[in-house]
């Protein structure tokens, strides 16, 4: 959303709002791609690192890198998705959470 000059993902989904609660963050997903095309633009790409110590998500990647392209609309290839772990630094080495950056590559649909 923000590399369409939009807002961030709470205020158009916000945790306050019960209708989002326990939600399916794939079909979110499937919501802000919905929402990107009535920005005018179209999603090519997206690059993911997830931090966590545990538990391990390399068996995993596969799967997710599928889930989140079916559900952004994109092929496996456009979704780049690594783990590692913050080698016990910090709230993420403590294990009292996990932490993802992400990045998206939008192109401005033509008029």
């Amino acid at each position: 959303l923000g590399a369409c000059g939009s807002c961030d993902i709470g205020t158009h989904f916000p945790d306050t709002d019960p209708a989002f609660k326990g939600a399916d963050s794939l079909e979110l997903a499937r919501q802000v791609t919905r929402l990107i095309g009535e920005m005018g633009f179209q999603l090519h790409g997206l690059d993911l690192m997830v931090l966590a110590e545990e538990p391990r998500l390399k068996p995993h990647v596969r799967v997710m890198r599928e889930n989140l392209a079916a559900a952004f609309g994109l092929t496996v290839e456009q979704v780049g998705l690594k783990a590692t772990t913050n080698e016990s630094m910090g709230w993420v080495g403590r294990r009292e959470g996990i932490a993802c950056l992400a990045s998206a590559l939008v192109r401005a649909l033509p008029n």
